[in-house]
């Protein structure tokens, strides 16, 4: 029989490492996420100020579409600078940066409508673009990288969701600020002698003096309430790499069409928005004053942010090349219906758009961005620039209109619509798709 080892000695059990929790980024999901609502609200009051400067200073609808072309023009002319900038100092100073610019253009509304001039609401317009640049260079990957890598999605749906609800409650609340009094029709204006034609274009412009007052110092209040939060200190990601690499963004179609797609799609979502109000009020559409015209574009961008919740439930269970393909077919139709038709028809068809519009960017910029690799940062980039569709299409549409009519002048969204749909079919593939089928 075995005699049994004694064992004097036992070693200890090693307690099991303990895990470490994960940060609570809640607080400042929180706060970044604001940010998101407050340039969709700011982005989407241009809407108004459309008919409202093109009332005071006569202008042609080429010419008001001046004001997107100012805001928007800052996306291609600032993205680059505010990513460099962004490398030396971080996300959350480049945050505070953005925000201070916007308050000096909110602030510059003050003298433009004291004076009142329309280059220099374009000039005002320009530095609210280009803090707005900015901001979004800078919170849209912070919001990546703070948290789980793959819930970064979930985050941006989230933060979206809240730019949209920014951009849903701009037209009825800068209505009821803006255009509190209803405008002299163009005739009118004409026999208005010099003099008092100036005191109708002061009494008029001073509406938006106190709104943006207000957002100004909301701007620097937020901007320093961001200078002290203490938001988590993330490391700017290195999507690119030091070695040199044989590939070029030449050599992706996906990213060069994708990003003509983002350029067409701002530029129709854009020059829809713009146009509402004006559309609204031609008789054979509905006739409405300006103040009541600006609630129903509300509708228009409140369909985006309830498609943007749909979206981001379907994107999951079906191709998103083929939810794109529906969506690009239904607002081409929708805006076509409304060029053909009279009435209320015409008038839900054309705000019934922004229910398609909802997952189109994120779709397009997703599918432009794959297969990057270490080229995905410039990539994006370039994406982002091509938002300057906003700035350049609506001035087209505006010559479009002042040719032939307000109501028959969506042919170029109809146009940016039928390119998404060929993006979706065909110039969305990556090079693995491509090379599979040769």
């Amino acid at each position: 029989m075995a005699t049994p080892k004694i064992i004097l000695n036992p070693a200890p059990t090693q307690p099991t490492p303990a895990v470490p929790a994960l940060p609570n980024y809640s607080r400042a999901m929180a706060i970044v996420t604001s940010l998101f609502f407050v340039w969709g609200f700011l982005t989407c009051l241009n809407d108004i100020l459309v008919p409202h400067l093109k009332s005071i200073f006569d202008l042609s609808y080429s010419q008001v579409m001046l004001i997107q072309f100012a805001f928007f023009s800052a996306y291609f002319l600032f993205s680059l600078p505010w990513s460099r900038l962004m490398n030396k100092i971080g996300y959350k100073k480049t945050m505070v940066a953005g925000l201070l610019t916007m308050a000096v253009g909110a602030f510059l509304f003050l003298p433009a409508a004291s004076v009142p001039s329309f280059p220099l609401f374009l000039t005002a317009l320009v530095i609210l673009g280009t803090g707005i640049t900015g901001l979004q260079v800078a919170a849209n990957p912070y919001v990546v990288e703070l948290g789980k890598a793959k819930l970064a999605s979930s985050r941006m749906d989230l933060t979206q969701a809240f730019n949209s609800l920014g951009t849903t409650i701009a037209p009825k609340l800068g209505g009821l600020l803006i255009l509190s009094t209803a405008p002299l029709a163009a005739i009118q204006l004409h026999k208005l002698a010099p003099q008092a034609l100036q005191l109708y274009r002061l009494a008029q412009a001073s509406s938006v003096k106190m709104p943006y007052a207000v957002i100004g110092g909301a701007l620097v209040v937020l901007a320093i309430l961001i200078g002290i939060s203490g938001l988590p200190k993330l490391n700017i990601s290195e999507l690119g790499t030091l070695e040199k690499i044989d590939d070029s963004i030449w050599k992706h179609p996906n990213l060069l069409f994708g990003a003509v797609g983002i350029f067409a799609y701002v530029g129709a979502e854009v020059s829809i928005g713009s146009f509402l109000v004006n559309y609204f009020g031609l008789p054979n559409i509905a006739n409405l004053p300006a103040l009541t015209a600006a609630g129903y574009v509300s509708f228009y961008w409140g369909g985006a942010m309830i498609g943007r919740f749909i979206g981001s439930v379907l994107s999951r269970r079906m191709n998103v090349r083929n939810l794109l393909t529906f969506c690009a077919v239904i607002a081409a139709l929708l805006v076509t219906s409304s060029m053909l038709l009279d009435g209320p028809v015409a008038m839900w068809t054309i705000l019934s758009v922004g229910l398609f519009n909802s997952i189109m960017f994120p779709t397009i910029f997703t599918l432009g961005e794959a297969e990057l690799g270490p080229l995905t940062g410039t990539g994006s980039g370039i994406l982002n620039m091509a938002i300057v569709g906003g700035a350049i299409l609506p001035v087209v549409q505006g010559v479009i209109a002042d040719r032939i009519g307000l109501h028959h002048a969506f042919l170029l969204p109809v146009a940016s619509y039928l390119y998404i749909l060929f993006f979706a079919l065909y110039g969305s593939k990556p090079n693995s798709e491509r090379v599979a089928k040769v």
